[in-house]
């Protein structure tokens, strides 16, 4: 089988769409941190749109900070690689040729940071989970324990981490004379620009206060909102972009058809026509922001556990369970009753469209992905509605049912009694908490509850919600997921 790349786009089937523009006429003005299937069914099919309506130097550096497995199936490809969206009439094919080339992180160092600091380079954007930055959150700043903050402290002219590599290209343009790139966060996490603001500027603080205090004058952090299903990529993923195209691909990334994109418009030297896929641009995303949060993440995390416990490997599985259908549609309207009011968006009806997105029989999304990290989760996606729910007089009970959820997926092992990864960066507190009360619900909610940082003290003062979260909890050690679920949806119905 022939491998897909720029010789092979004009023998592609008709059905397959391809780049409205010639990929190698544009150069790249965009770094990208983390080139995982996310990026590459989301931010770059954005810019694969903009390329096509408005043109421009907008192409994509991409860079793999850890695995050089994404650069050795790219790179031969021109670039190239196929989006399947699957949805519930089927699936099509799309070739996205936005991506100009992938940088291995491990294997080509300097080549990273000479792409930062190049005048042609005017955004750099970011795909690579919460727990790779190394900000402490509550602290305001890094935190000098994390392996890469304190690899780039010890080099900080030599960086592997993300926080190093934006403080070292910055100071290269700098020194160049070369005005700053824009920094663009597109990771889950609230308030994510500021966020990234705050620990570019802490690790700069750390190594040179003056390039810190230009960083904080001169360079642009907005935030952003994104939102599109995307399953790890598999072999049946693989099969599927070499049907559809007739060509193989080893980077083909499947997703669904829905996307959405909200991003601050604060673009100092400018940026892509990203509405031509669809953004939207706006003053502030905060608002967007805290609805997808905790409307779909917070969906996606309870479902996730108690599915996972309740032994459904996707999430569509879980919709197929009429009690956890009936849970998850409980915890979207408990998360919308701590949001305010939206303009143009009626958050009913994006409870219905939730509803029918996790139910996409053609979108394998593990219960057991969407699980992992929940520590850097919780927060954002259950917490924080859970104490608002509190300070409005709401109900706390779907919240308390998802933390009990996620304590019962904590002890480590099914109801069978097979071990499993917890792949969680606080995993050694949380066994250490297991182990002090294995089998004890009482026991087990003190521990956990008392991991550092994870539940504000307001949350932890608020009896009924303990209450529940203790009372849930021993339903899923005494009678099993199954039956605790059950008894659950019946207080609904």
């Amino acid at each position: 089988m022939t491998r897909l790349g720029r010789a092979t786009l004009d023998d592609l089937p008709a059905s397959v769409e391809r780049p409205g523009y010639d990929p190698a006429a544009h150069a790249a003005g965009i770094v990208h941190l983390g080139c995982g299937a996310f990026h590459r069914a989301h931010q770059a099919v954005y810019t694969d749109a903009a390329l096509a309506r408005s043109g421009g130097d907008w192409r994509i550096t991409a860079v793999s900070l850890r695995s050089t497995e994404i650069a050795d199936a790219l790179n031969p490809q021109d670039g190239l690689y196929t989006l399947v969206e699957a949805g519930p009439e089927g699936q099509r094919a799309r070739v996205i040729g936005s991506i100009a080339r992938v940088l291995a992180g491990s294997r080509e160092p300097q080549a990273i940071l000479d792409a930062l600091a190049a005048a042609a380079t005017r955004i750099v954007t970011i795909t690579v989970t919460e727990k790779a930055y190394g900000i402490e959150r509550r602290a305001g700043d890094v935190d000098p324990s994390h392996p890469s903050v304190a690899a780039d402290l010890a080099d900080p002219r030599a960086p592997t981490g993300v926080l190093g590599l934006l403080v070292e290209g910055l100071r290269r343009r700098f020194e160049a004379g070369l005005q700053p790139f824009t920094v663009l966060c597109c990771d889950n996490l609230p308030h994510n620009g500021a966020l990234v603001r705050m620990g570019v500027v802490g690790l700069a603080r750390r190594i040179d206060p003056a390039l810190a205090e230009r960083i904080e004058r001169e360079v642009a952090f907005p935030s952003s909102m994104v939102d599109r299903i995307t399953p790890a990529p598999n072999d049946a993923t693989l099969g599927a972009a070499e049907r559809l195209t007739g060509r193989t691909d080893r980077a083909a990334v499947e997703t669904e058809p829905f996307s959405q994109w909200v991003i601050e418009d604060r673009f100092p030297t400018g940026r892509p026509d990203w509405e031509a896929g669809g953004a939207l641009l706006v003053e502030d995303v905060a608002p967007f922001e805290a609805m997808k949060l905790r409307m779909l993440n917070g969906a996606h995390s309870m479902l996730a556990y108690a599915g996972f416990l309740a032994g459904h490997v996707h999430v569509r599985d879980v919709m197929a369970d009429p009690a956890l259908a009936g849970l998850v549609r409980r915890h979207l309207s408990a998360a919308a009753a701590t949001l305010g009011t939206l303009g143009g968006i009626d958050l009913a009806a994006y409870a219905e469209a939730l509803l029918q997105r996790f139910s996409n029989p053609a979108i394998a999304h593990a219960t057991y992905q969407i699980a992992m990290d929940g520590t850097e989760k919780l927060p954002q996606r259950i917490v924080a509605p859970a104490v608002d729910a509190l300070r409005a007089g709401q109900s706390l009970r779907p919240f308390a049912f998802a933390v009990a959820a996620w304590m019962r997926y904590c002890v480590g092992r099914t109801e069978s009694g097979e071990r499993y990864d917890l792949r969680d960066p606080r995993k050694a507190l949380i066994e250490m908490a297991v182990c002090s009360g294995p089998g004890d619900a009482a026991a087990l909610t003190v521990g956990l509850l008392a991991l550092p940082g994870l539940f504000p003290v307001e949350l932890l003062g608020a009896s009924r919600f303990v209450g529940d979260v203790e009372t849930i909890l021993a339903g899923f050690l005494r009678d099993g997921a199954a039956a605790t679920i059950a008894a659950e949806a019946g207080r609904v119905s």
